[in-house]
C-alpha cells in the first residue's frame, strides 16, 4: 500500500511539472476521490491547483471530505469563478455545512458567487438552528404522486434523478406537497408497470421533523436502518431528504465533541493541529481552573481532619490511595453511562435501574479492593512490625472499609451525574472523567476519616 502511495505521489511530480492542463486533468479524473484528497493534504501548496485542475463534479466530492482548514484554503486560493463553480456543484447539505462554519461576512460574500437558485436553497438551510436536520437536508430528491403508475414513477426517476443525492427510494406526496409515503425503489422495479403508486405504499414512512437534533436523527437512522430519511416541517410538508453519508459525519463530530469533553475540555470543533494556541488554551484552561478550584476543597477537607492526621500520621499515607480509588471507580462509570446514552442503550427511565446495577457493582468492586487494602497492611506489618504500630488490623479495617464506601460512592456519582445533568437539558458528556474524580476526592476524604473514627476512637484517635 506504501509503495502505491509513493508510486502516485511520484506521478503526479511528474504531471505537475508538466503544466499541461489537459494532462493534469485527465490524471486527476483517473485517480480515486481518497487518493486526491491525499495528494491535496501532502501537497498544500498544490491544492488550489489540483482543484481547478479536476472536473468540478469531481473536485466537489473531493471537497466535501477535507478537513475545514483545507476547505477554507483552498476557497481563499480558487479565483472567483472556479469557487462560484465548486460552490454551486456541492450538494446543498454539504455546501451549508461548510458555510456555517465561516464568519458571517464570508459567508455573505461566498453566496453572492451563487446561483440565484442555489442561493435560495442555502439560505433557506442557514436559516435553520445550528445542530439542527435541517442544516444537514438536501432539497434534491425524486417524489411522485399516489395516483402515479410504476412507468409514470420511472419517467420522473428518468427525468429528475440526475441531481439527486439518492434515487434508493422514492417519496409519495399529495398535491399540497405533504408526505405521504417513501417507496424503497426495488419494491417499484418489482411492481407491474401499470400498478399505481397507492398499490404499492405500506405506510410505513419515517420522517424527521427540520427543527430535530442532528443527534437524534442518527439515533432514528440507527433504529430503522435507513439509508435516507425524508425531513418535513411542522405542517408535514416534505422539505427535502437527509442521508446516511451525512449521519455518519455527524456520528463523527459528536463522538470527537464528547471525547473532549469527557477529557476536561471543551469541544475543538477543528483538527489539533489547526487551532490556534491560544484558542487551544482558552478551551482548556477554563476547565482546568474548575477542577482546580474543586481540588482546592480537598486541601479544605484535609485541614478540617488536621488533628486527626497529628494524632495518627499513619492515616495520611493511605489519603491518596483512598481517593485515587474513588476517583478511578467514578471516571469508569461515568464514562461507561455516557458512552451508553450517547448510542441510546441507556435513557432516562432506565435511572433505577442503572442505579442498582451499580450499587451491586460499586459493592463488588470495592469489596475487592477492600480486601486487597486489608492484605496490604498486613503483609507490610509482617515485613515491618512496627510500621503500623500494635492497632495495624484496626487500620487495615479502616482502609478496607473505606475502599468500600469510596468506591460504591464513586460508581453512583458516575453513573447518576450523566443522568442528572440530561434531565436538566445539559450535555451528560460534561460530567467528564475529571470533573466526577475531582468530586470524588473531597468526599472521599470525609468518607475515609469517618472510618477512621469508628474503627480507631479511643485507639488512636
Amino acid at each position: 500500500m506504501e509503495l502505491e502511495q509513493e508510486g502516485l505521489h511520484e506521478q503526479f511530480n511528474q504531471v505537475i511539472a508538466t503544466q499541461d492542463k489537459l494532462a493534469i486533468r485527465e490524471f486527476l479524473d483517473e485517480q480515486n476521490i481518497s487518493d486526491v484528497a491525499e495528494l491535496i493534504n501532502e501537497h498544500p501548496d498544490f491544492e488550489a491547483q489540483i482543484m481547478a485542475g479536476m472536473s468540478m463534479h469531481r473536485a466537489s466530492k473531493v471537497f466535501k471530505i477535507l478537513d475545514l482548514s483545507t476547505q477554507k484554503e483552498i476557497i481563499k486560493e480558487l479565483p472567483s469563478y472556479k469557487t462560484a463553480e465548486l460552490l454551486n456543484e456541492l450538494p446543498a447539505d454539504d455546501r451549508t455545512d461548510f458555510l456555517e462554519e465561516l464568519p458571517k461576512t464570508a459567508i455573505r460574500d461566498l453566496i453572492k458567487l451563487m446561483d440565484p437558485e442555489e442561493r435560495k436553497i442555502t439560505l433557506s438551510l442557514l436559516g435553520y438552528p445550528e445542530d439542527s436536520v435541517g442544516r444537514l437536508m438536501t432539497p434534491d430528491y425524486v417524489y411522485v404522486f399516489p395516483h402515479n403508475t410504476v412507468t409514470e414513477v420511472f419517467e420522473s426517476i428518468r427525468k429528475h434523478a440526475k441531481n439527486s443525492e439518492t434515487i434508493d427510494v422514492i417519496y409519495v406526496v399529495d398535491e399540497h406537497g405533504e408526505l405521504i409515503d417513501d417507496i424503497r425503489i426495488r419494491d417499484v422495479i418489482l411492481a407491474a408497470p401499470e400498478k399505481r403508486v397507492d398499490e404499492v405504499m405500506d405506510g410505513r414512512v419515517v420522517a424527521l421533523n427540520a427543527n430535530d437534533d442532528q443527534e437524534h436523527a442518527s439515533q432514528v437512522f440507527k433504529m430503522n436502518n435507513r439509508v435516507a430519511l425524508p425531513v418535513t416541517d411542522d405542517n408535514n410538508k416534505l422539505l427535502g431528504i437527509v442521508t446516511i453519508d451525512d449521519m455518519l459525519w455527524v456520528a463523527n463530530e459528536e463522538f470527537s465533541e464528547d471525547m473532549q469533553k469527557m477529557g476536561g475540555t471543551e469541544a475543538l470543533n477543528e483538527p489539533y493541529l489547526d487551532i490556534p494556541i491560544l484558542k487551544l488554551f482558552r478551551k482548556r484552561a477554563g476547565w482546568l481552573i474548575v477542577l482546580f478550584l474543586g481540588e482546592m476543597l480537598t486541601a479544605t477537607a484535609m485541614g478540617y481532619f488536621e488533628d486527626e492526621i497529628a494524632k495518627a500520621v499513619v492515616l495520611a499515607l493511605f489519603v491518596p490511595l483512598i481517593i485515587s480509588s474513588g476517583g478511578n471507580s467514578g471516571s469508569q462509570a461515568s464514562t461507561l453511562i455516557i458512552q451508553a446514552m450517547a448510542i441510546g442503550e441507556i435513557k432516562l427511565a432506565d435511572w433505577w435501574r442503572v442505579l442498582r446495577r451499580e450499587i451491586s457493582s460499586g459493592l463488588l468492586l470495592g469489596t475487592v479492593l477492600g480486601i486487597i487494602g486489608f492484605i496490604r497492611v498486613a503483609i507490610w506489618h509482617s515485613i515491618a512490625p512496627g510500621l503500623y504500630g500494635p492497632h495495624w488490623m484496626l487500620i487495615g479495617l479502616t482502609v478496607g472499609f473505606s475502599l468500600i464506601g469510596v468506591v460504591l460512592w464513586g460508581t453512583l456519582s458516575g453513573s447518576m451525574l450523566p443522568m442528572l445533568l440530561k434531565k436538566l437539558g445539559a450535555d451528560p458528556a460534561v460530567s467528564s472523567a475529571p470533573f466526577v474524580a475531582t468530586l470524588v476526592d473531597v468526599t472521599g476524604l470525609i468518607i475515609y476519616f469517618s472510618m477512621a473514627y469508628l474503627f480507631l476512637q479511643g485507639f488512636l484517635l
